[in-house]
Formats: C-alpha cells, sequence, structure tokens
C-alpha cells in the first residue's frame, strides 16, 4: 500500500487542530481517498488510522498542533485538472458545451459538479462553453425566482468559470421550439392529447394507446393551434414512442403543456411551454452542442432527447453522466430555500442554510476550494456522500497566513491575584512576520464562561501571557498568578482572553446553521476591512461581513475550524 503512517497521522492531525483535539474517522478516510487509497484497501488500512488516531487523542492540542507543522507537507496539494479523463470524439477547438441552470434560485454547491466539469473541459479542448438559463415556465412546486438570474450569472463569474459573454435564456427561443413541434406533428411522430391525466398513467402503464395517438395530421395542427388559446391542462403535446416500451415512463411522454402562470422575462406573452427534453433536443442541435455533461438522474430525458434526434437524423453530441454527490450532515434544497427566504426565515439567499454560492463566498469559502473539491470527485456515474471536513481542509489551505486575534464568546470576567501589570506582545501570526499588537494588562480578564465553567484544581495558561492556577472551591475557582514564560514541564490548558477594558468591542459570529455566538474582541479588530478574513484563535476562521466603528461592534461570518 503506497499511503504509510505518516500521511495517515498527518491527515487525522488536521482533522483533529479543526475539532477541539477529536479526529473523525470517516472524515480521515475520506481524505486518504483523495491520496488514491482504494476501496479493496480499506480493510488493511483500518487498523492503522485507528492506532493513529488513538495515540494522537493522547495528545494535548498544542502537541498535535506541534506535530502537524512537522508533517503539514504531507498533506496533498492537488493540481487542476488532474485525474480528468480525455472526452470522447473530442477535437482541439472544436469542442462546445454548456450549463443550464434552472433560475429556481441561485447556484448552491451540489450544482458546481456539472459546472465546473464543463468549465474544466472546455479550458482543456480551447472550446466554447455557452450559459444558457434554462428559464422554461418550470412547475408549481418549483418557480422561477426572478432574483436567481442575477444571482447565477453572479455565482458563475465567482467560481471562475470562463463562458461565452453572450447568455441565452430559453424564454426568448419559444418560437423555435414551436416550429420544430408543427414539422414533428405534420410528420406523425406527436399529437395534441386531450385525454385525462389519470386515464392516460393508466393506459401507459398497460401499453394501451390513447384515441388521440391515431387522430390525422389535420386534427392534431388544429389542436396544436387551438392550445394557445385553451385553458391550463385541456391539451397537451405528447411524442409517439413505443406503447410497449420495457420503461412506462419513456412511453408517449409529454413535449408541450400549457400554463397559465406568469413568466418573469416575458409575463403571458406564451402559455403553451416546452418540457425539458423536447427544448434541448433542439437547442443541442441548433447550438452546436458536441458534448454534454448532466446528472444520472437525467438519463430519462438523454433517451428521450436521442429519440428526437434520431428523428430528424442529426448528429448525436456525446452525452456524459454523472452521480449525484451530497455533504455528510447537510440539507440542501432550492425549493425548501425559496419558501424560507420568501416566509422570512432566513435572513436571505445568502444564509448560510442555504449554502448557496453566495452564503458560501460570505462565509469565507474559496471558489478555488470548491473547484479543487469538485475535481477531486472526478467523473463518476456512482452517487456519493463526502465529508464536510474535506472541504474545510481543502479551504484551510488558503487561510494559513491570514492575521489571528482574540474574542472571547459568552464572556465572565475573572480576577488573577498576584498577577502583575504585564505588557502583552501578541503576535499576529505564530510564524509569518506580520506584525503583532500590544495591550497592558492587569489581574482582571475576561473568559469564556464555558471555560470557566470547566475549572478544575490545576494549572493554566492565558495564550501568550501568563501561566496561573485554579482552586475549585465550592463557591466558583479561585485563580492564582504562577509565572510569565511558558514552561512546557508544565501540564497546562490554554485559554483565550482579553484584558478587561472598555475598549474591547462587541462581536457577533454568525454560525454555519445560522445561530449568532455573542462576545467580546479586541480593539484591533476595529482596523480590519469589511470582507477581511482572519482566525479567532481557539475559535476558528471567521470573515467579516459587518463594521461599526463608531458603536465598537462587528458581525463576523464562520467559516470553519
Amino acid at each position: 500500500m503506497g499511503i504509510n503512517r505518516d500521511i495517515i497521522k498527518a491527515y487525522a492531525l488536521e482533522n483533529a487542530i479543526g475539532h477541539d483535539g477529536k479526529a473523525n474517522q470517516n472524515s480521515v478516510l475520506n481524505s486518504l481517498f483523495m491520496e488514491g487509497l482504494k476501496k479493496e484497501e480499506i480493510k488493511e488500512t483500518m487498523p492503522i488510522i485507528q492506532d493513529v488516531l488513538k495515540e494522537i487523542h493522547s495528545y494535548t492540542l498544542e502537541k498535535q498542533e506541534k506535530e502537524f507543522e512537522e508533517l503539514k507537507e504531507l498533506v496533498k496539494k492537488r493540481e487542476k485538472r488532474e485525474g480528468l479523463a480525455e472526452l470522447e470524439n473530442a477535437e482541439k477547438g472544436k469542442v462546445v458545451m454548456r450549463i443550464a441552470p434552472f433560475p429556481s434560485g441561485p447556484l448552491h454547491i451540489g450544482n458546481t459538479r456539472q459546472i465546473i466539469l464543463n468549465d474544466e473541459y472546455t479550458k482543456m479542448y480551447s472550446g466554447k462553453l455557452l450559459l444558457v438559463l434554462d428559464d422554461t415556465i418550470g412547475s408549481v412546486e418549483k418557480p422561477i425566482e426572478p432574483e436567481a438570474y442575477k444571482m447565477i450569472e453572479e455565482g458563475v463569474k465567482w467560481l471562475g468559470v470562463s463562458y461565452d459573454k453572450k447568455i441565452i435564456y430559453k424564454s426568448d427561443r419559444l418560437e423555435i421550439y414551436y416550429e420544430y413541434a408543427e414539422e414533428l406533428i405534420k410528420k406523425g411522430y406527436m399529437y395534441v392529447c386531450s385525454c385525462d391525466q389519470e386515464k392516460l398513467r393508466e393506459n401507459r402503464e398497460r401499453g394501451i394507446e390513447c384515441d388521440c395517438r391515431n387522430l390525422s395530421e389535420t386534427d392534431n395542427l388544429d389542436r396544436w393551434k387551438k392550445m394557445f388559446s385553451a385553458k391550463e391542462g385541456e391539451y397537451a403535446v405528447r411524442l409517439k414512442t413505443d406503447m410497449q416500451d420495457k420503461n412506462p415512463a419513456f412511453r408517449d411522454r409529454i413535449m408541450f403543456r400549457i400554463s397559465e402562470r406568469t413568466h418573469p422575462r416575458v409575463k403571458n406573452k406564451y402559455k403553451v411551454w416546452p418540457l425539458l427534453e423536447f427544448s434541448w433536443a433542439i437547442d443541442d442541435h441548433l447550438l452546436g452542442i458536441t458534448h454534454i455533461i448532466r446528472g444520472v438522474e437525467l438519463i430519462m430525458e438523454t433517451q428521450v432527447e436521442g429519440f428526437i434526434w434520431d428523428i430528424f437524423k442529426w448528429k448525436k453530441p456525446v452525452t456524459m453522466h454523472t452521480g449525484l454527490f451530497s455533504i455528510e450532515g447537510v440539507k440542501i434544497s432550492k425549493s425548501k430555500g425559496a419558501k424560507e427566504v420568501r416566509s422570512g426565515s432566513y435572513i436571505g439567499w445568502n444564509d448560510p442554510r442555504t449554502w448557496s454560492l453566495q452564503s458560501l463566498r460570505d462565509r469565507g469559502i474559496f471558489p478555488e476550494t470548491i473547484r479543487e473539491f469538485i475535481l477531486a470527485m472526478g467523473m463518476t456515474k456512482n452517487n456519493s456522500t463526502v465529508a464536510i471536513d474535506i472541504l474545510y481542509s481543502l479551504n484551510k489551505k488558503f487561510l494559513e497566513k491570514v492575521p489571528r486575534y482574540f474574542f472571547v464568546p459568552d464572556q465572565i470576567k475573572v480576577e488573577i491575584s498576584g498577577s502583575p501589570e504585564l505588557k502583552a506582545v501578541l503576535p499576529l501570526h505564530p510564524s509569518e512576520n506580520l506584525g503583532a499588537r500590544i495591550y497592558k494588562t492587569s489581574q482582571e480578564f475576561y473568559i469564556a464562561k464555558k471555560d470557566y465553567d470547566n475549572f478544575k484544581t490545576g494549572d493554566y495558561r492565558l495564550i501568550h501571557l501568563l501561566n496561573f492556577k485554579v482552586d475549585r472551591t465550592i463557591k466558583g475557582a479561585d485563580l492564582h498568578f504562577i509565572s510569565t514564560e511558558h514552561d512546557e514541564k508544565l501540564d497546562v490548558k490554554f485559554l483565550q482572553w482579553l484584558a478587561v477594558s472598555e475598549d474591547n468591542i462587541k462581536v457577533d459570529v454568525r454560525m454555519e446553521d445560522n445561530s449568532i455566538i455573542s462576545g467580546l474582541g479586541e480593539p484591533e479588530l476595529l482596523n480590519l476591512k469589511e470582507g477581511t478574513q482572519i482566525q479567532f484563535e481557539r475559535f476558528g476562521f471567521v470573515k467579516l461581513h459587518k463594521l461599526d466603528v463608531k458603536a465598537k461592534k462587528a458581525e463576523f461570518w464562520f467559516t470553519h475550524r
């Protein structure tokens, strides 16, 4: 096996440091898959992982960080486009691909797989990538959100995707679809059906043709014209396929239906709308698409498009299907997100719970991270669940050199008796030359209430400042100064702190579940610019969202640990 113990230990330490010293076995395993671990090697690798976890869980957090510094170069940094297979029948400069989001909301992380793979392949072959807003009318359950148009364009640009300058809107192409629909009706390949939906469903299951299927060309064209003034549900256009096909879902599928809902762009200009497979069967040909990447949930649509291409004797694009991926512990739903945004339950489409690209941007996830995350999965038809720690681990590489500051959540004031007046020189980074902050301290400090409540009799250290002893009593805890220099012989627990001062600022941190953690931050935070990414020591990475210098208040969004 090519993955040795030191590599396993490096990933385990990285994971542990981000989770209060406790590494997750599955997250470590997922990271090793990125290193090339094969499924058949899991059995022999698991005992090593478990042994490594047992070892590092016996370390203090400080020892874990020290050990990781020595091994962090073993954590793999993957190159772009690594592992992507060549496209079938692809010629340099002649590849044309498309991304086609439906504007029911902004793009979320689950949408990025096809987008990034399309972008990578067109760059690989010096081809062209089209951005097509697939804004046919949609369904009552999943309507178009007007603001999604702008947010999708914004999200695609933020991802660094290079697409053709002209955005294509399907709602501008209805007359084209009507032209081809009439041609297929005239040739007898489609018919206009007025049958009851329930009856049709039963007939399809039993392979029985409805009476509408055998109407004459004249009758079908007459019905086609009537559709444009008919009521919703009165008619539907169906494609004549084999009613004995082994898959009932393929039998005489609907190609057009009537919708009287108002469209955000074209208002009520149209009421006869094509379904996805018809519009794409036409557009993939007219737009010159050579290669298609889409999800496995659209295999049926691909089959229907192929049926239409065969009718017209058009050359078929190469179509590839990718498996769906989900993130462990994360539930993503555009329709649920839209409902929550409209009701005010979410603060907006950038609410962290939406996992939209806007929310990831505002939290401090880099677009390069998402690209690397997607490319690590590659092209596969298999559905997969990925540990969120992989995304965070990749993102952390872009945050290694950010400055570090002090934040004390849910603060409580304590007194360390015997502590002298000190001048605290706090480096902004342990290894980068980013400067330092200087604060004067006496005997009063703010620490997190959680730390205070967990006090046991023993020795502790305020980071970068002093060591003190805790004597736990029935009434609480007595704190006594020991020394200033860090003594490795002392078995101390490190605590975040702030000197008691009117200069401290109020800090709110919006977490990934949209909860707010409030506390105090050091005065130097007022010098930051909105959008700056930093690390709150012993808390995690954050991004400054809003700063009110006059009120001495800041809102940060939590990135990850």
